[in-house]
């Protein structure tokens, strides 16, 4: 006897080409049209044949239609017209859309995130990405079909971004399942359900490296920049010597840096750090050198651009244009040091990266490694200051000249 439900399988699903409605059983059916497959859910109620799509087949798997075409039957048992439902529950008052439910929960958030830009970027990439999709929409009705709609047009030409917009959508979603606003599973979670709808950054994204000057080329670099005037050119020396990030550097304050001390030190606050706490860098005498020479002003900042504000971000960048260096960036300066450090002295991993105020991902390293590792930190900073402004040579500078320091 022939089956009457589940009548399909994938592989129906997959060769089916010639236009029609294909029975599956139980009201539902896959509708074939030229370039698309739906699932669609026939039923009578009232004595009036209605069809409610259920969804394209490339988002709503077999057993997804068969599930949702199962709930419709059970309203239908009931007298209850299943699209008639889905309405009224896109407009239940209480629930708040997508985009009153993200301000919601990025309020509720605001207190404990440590950088006040933080909730600005939640805003502005919600707003951006998911608003035209389903911004609108009762935050009971997002699903898959609609997270995708937000994330496909950026899913490989802006990864990074996308992944945020993902992980934001997940947590406002999560958020609304605890207040009571909606079922069900997250439509916006990556493990065991989106991953089988985009493919994995991982294998996809090449990782693009900040370009960065091999080590062995500073010392030459450094003795050109030298050469040049400005507080631009200042501020890139600066930045080498400290191994900082860029913005670090802009927004250095008079008041961060103590010159003379037993070891001269620039303690930059959390709320200027990537990792949201105070990092002190010990300075070698040619950065205190290049400090004490700098002019000073009232805005308090320490490489001043225009109009009392520190240097735009592409200052530094411009300087190495105008050295005729079009093929590194002022961030790879970083992991010129890092490579330095590795190559060239005998420094342990953890000094290099508290270096580089870099997070240790070892919870249990971490645990037992409270210390900031300043004095020996200072040490290797030292060596640094001696390599960058040591005579250019021709050859490498052999490794047993550096590794005395550690």
């Amino acid at each position: 006897m022939a089956r009457t439900i589940n009548q399909l399988t994938v592989a129906d699903i997959r060769n089916l080409h010639e236009p029609g409605f294909y029975s599956d059983g139980n009201g539902l059916y896959l509708q074939v049209r030229p370039g698309s497959k739906t699932w669609t859910f026939r039923f009578m109620i009232n004595r009036r044949a209605r069809t409610m799509g259920l969804g394209p087949v490339a988002l709503v798997s077999l057993s997804k239609a068969r599930e949702a075409a199962l709930e419709a039957r059970k309203l239908v048992r009931q007298g209850i017209d299943p699209i008639e439902h889905r309405k009224s529950q896109q407009s239940r008052p209480g629930v708040p859309t997508f985009a009153a439910a993200a301000e919601i929960y990025i309020e509720s958030q605001r207190a404990g995130w440590s950088n006040a830009k933080h909730a600005s970027q939640w805003s502005n990439t919600l707003t951006t990405y998911a608003g035209p999709a389903f911004g609108e929409l009762p935050v009971s009705e997002v699903s898959i079909e609609h997270v995708l709609k937000a994330l496909e047009p950026i899913w490989l030409k802006k990864p990074e971004t996308a992944s945020r917009v993902r992980g934001r959508i997940e947590r406002v979603l999560d958020w609304a399942k605890t207040r009571g606003y909606r079922g069900g599973e997250n439509p916006a979670r990556w493990s065991g359900h989106l991953e089988h709808s985009l493919p994995s950054h991982r294998r996809i994204q090449r990782v693009n490296h900040h370009r960065a000057l091999p080590w062995a080329e500073v010392p030459s670099f450094c003795e050109a920049l030298g050469e040049l005037s400005g507080q631009a050119a200042k501020a890139l020396q600066f930045t080498i010597l400290t191994a900082a990030r860029t913005n670090e550097t802009r927004g250095a304050r008079w008041e961060e840096f103590d010159l003379d001390g037993e070891v001269p030190l620039w303690a930059i606050p959390g709320e200027r750090m990537k990792a949201g706490r105070e990092h002190r860098v010990p300075l070698a005498e040619p950065i205190v050198t290049l400090i004490r020479d700098l002019p000073r002003s009232g805005s308090g900042i320490v490489f001043e651009g225009r109009r009392d504000k520190p240097l735009s971000e592409n200052t530094m960048l411009a300087v190495l244009k105008r050295m005729g260096i079009t093929d590194i960036t002022v961030h790879g300066f970083r992991s010129t040091f890092r490579d330095w450090c590795a190559e060239q002295t005998a420094f342990p991993r953890e000094i290099a990266e508290a270096a580089l105020a870099h997070v240790n991902r070892d919870r249990v390293e971490a645990a037992y490694l409270r210390s900031d590792l300043f004095a020996r930190r200072y040490r290797l900073m030292k060596a640094w200051a001696e390599f960058v402004s040591s005579r250019p040579r021709s050859k490498v500078q052999p490794i047993s000249s550096v590794r005395s320091h550690a």
